[in-house]
């Protein structure tokens, strides 16, 4: 059963690394193109981490710590990835790569790196617990992480990084997010892991509430505005409705 669960964590993992080539589909799409559909994505992302986390990893959480616990691994969570954030000067610049330079590319990249570990360790703490629930944070994860790699991508090619380069780079920094669920599963061995849950929790509120809906804030036009609504009510109520059915 162990090696089971290890073997579908594994896939998990490498399947969300694979992620960071989504980068090469914009060889094929005109920058006017990506642009229209990459906000509708960030909204949709948004969505999917709130509901990922509030719908599904809370809930698992609750069963398996106190409340207090829960809410305190939770606010931690949070708390670090903010830490993280104004260290290393990162934040994630979906739509607006023309504003970024060549030093911010590698700080992408550590923050991404970091960012996949802490991912790669919550999910697979998630899966270990509840193995429906592991695989709604994933789905989630999975939203956020297309309209993340396609902005990443842009930020380093805007750099001066040739598509080549920056498709190496970020498939290599993607490689963290299943050291991370090794990492994860090698702990439960020996701890409960259900904090480590909590942790990805607030990490996901963090990156919806502080990164994504922020992008889509800017947008004035009431058509916009109603497109990006409409996709982050599709984001919650696909997340609600996996909470019901799983």
């Amino acid at each position: 059963m162990e090696l089971q669960a290890l073997q579908w964590i594994m896939l998990g993992s490498l399947l969300m690394s694979a992620i960071a080539m989504i980068g090469a589909v914009t060889v094929f799409l005109p920058r006017e193109t990506l642009q229209r559909l990459l906000l509708p994505l960030v909204s949709l992302a948004a969505a999917t981490l709130m509901g990922g986390a509030l719908f599904h990893m809370l809930p698992e959480g609750l069963e398996n710590l106190s409340p207090l616990a829960a809410a305190a691994w939770m606010l931690g969570g949070f708390a670090t990835f903010l830490l993280l954030e104004q260290l290393l000067h990162w934040h994630h610049s979906h739509g607006r790569t023309e504003q970024v330079r060549q030093p911010v590319t590698y700080l992408i990249l550590i923050g991404d790196g970091i960012h996949n570990l802490i991912g790669g360790l919550a999910i697979a703490s998630t899966f270990l617990i509840d193995p429906r629930a592991g695989i709604s944070a994933w789905i989630a994860a999975i939203a956020h992480e297309i309209p993340q790699e396609l902005g990443d991508f842009g930020v380093l090619v805007h750099g001066g990084w040739s598509r080549r380069r920056a498709l190496l780079w970020n498939l290599i920094s993607a490689l963290s997010f299943p050291l991370g669920a090794l990492l994860a599963y090698l702990l439960s061995r020996q701890f409960d892991v259900a904090w480590l849950m909590m942790l990805g929790a607030g990490n996901f509120v963090y990156i919806a509430a502080s990164d994504l809906i922020p992008e889509i804030k800017q947008q004035a036009a009431l058509g916009e505005v109603a497109v990006h609504f409409c996709f982050f009510i599709i984001g919650l109520l696909l997340m609600y409705a996996l909470a019901i059915l799983l």
